[in-house]
């Protein structure tokens, strides 16, 4: 292959691995908006819809089939189930303690991320299950690069997803609420906005985002396992740094540049695919030091 097919090939798998960034990345930076909560414990929530995903598509694949029909079934019910359990994660974790130090919800987040890894490592026994979506090798040629149908359905479905969130953030009344508890919680509840139910919804949105990332990553790849979600929360993070955390288009931004940043630093001489999570925190470094409010982000100023 030439150097313009390498390039090509790593641009369509930079967008593949940034759509699973983006998509976790968006539940970090919404949660983040609205409380201010690092929540630690949501990588796992990706893990627990790739296992979600992967029953409800065990259930139905006799059925419907386990092609992409039967995924997008699957995926479904995952972000229902797995939006529901960030909601109840929400009410008994999170809420009582939204009035105590920033230090103690965040352990606390660690506690709920603990919980969520050893209840799925005991139910597994930490063994990998093979996640059987039957969805083929197929695709077209372009030149001397090969493009997956696969890969064009992950991407437009992320892509998809991606927009009706900011449409709804953008567009609904409900997503102006969201916006205005992100500015300044204590002035919404005076003006008769339910907060608590603003927050609900986040937990569900952003949860269940993570829940389809985690689904078709389980189709995608093949498998899944109790610790899938560690390494892509920390990664999903990174992009929300990266983009800006606190802004929805910044997560987005985030979560595919890291994965363009990924796919052709490996290709860099003396930096192959071992190395490449050593690259892409060293972004999140450099980032921070040049512009320290991310891409998109903007500097808060402290209300005395």
């Amino acid at each position: 292959m030439n150097l313009s097919d390498i390039v090509a090939q790593q641009l369509v798998n930079g967008l593949v691995l940034g759509s699973f960034y983006a998509l976790v990345a968006l539940g970090y930076t919404m949660i983040f908006g609205v409380i201010k909560l690092l929540n630690f414990a949501h990588g796992d929530l990706y893990m627990v819809g790739g296992f979600v995903g992967f029953l409800a598509l065990s259930a139905i694949s006799g059925v419907v089939g386990g092609d992409w029909p039967g995924v997008f079934i699957a995926m479904l019910f995952a972000m229902i189930a797995v939006g529901c359990l960030g909601v109840v994660i929400e009410r008994v974790a999170y809420h009582p303690m939204l009035a105590a130090p920033r230090l103690s919800i965040l352990i606390t987040a660690l506690a709920v991320s603990l919980v969520l890894q050893n209840a799925v490592l005991g139910l597994t026994g930490g063994q990998y299950q093979a996640f059987r979506a039957d969805l083929g090798f197929g695709g077209f040629d372009i030149g001397s690069l090969f493009i997956q149908h696969n890969q064009m359905v992950l991407v437009g479905t992320a892509a998809l997803l991606m927009v009706a969130l900011q449409l709804f953030v953008t567009r609904t009344q409900f997503g102006r609420a969201m916006r205005a508890v992100s500015i300044d919680k204590d002035m919404c509840q005076l003006m008769g906005i339910n907060v608590p139910v603003v927050i609900a919804v986040t937990f569900f949105i952003g949860s269940a985002l993570a829940a389809a990332a985690g689904t078709m990553a389980g189709a995608y790849y093949g498998s899944i396992w109790y610790f899938m979600g560690f390494l892509i929360g920390l990664k999903a993070f990174t992009a929300a740094v990266i983009g800006g955390i606190g802004s929805i288009p910044g997560a987005m931004l985030g979560g595919l540049v890291l994965g363009l940043l990924e796919a052709f630093g490996t290709q860099i001489p003396g930096i192959g695919s071992e190395w490449k999570d050593v690259f892409s925190f060293a972004v999140l470094i450099l980032v921070l030091v040049l512009k320290p409010t991310g891409l998109l982000g903007k500097p808060e100023q402290e209300r005395m």
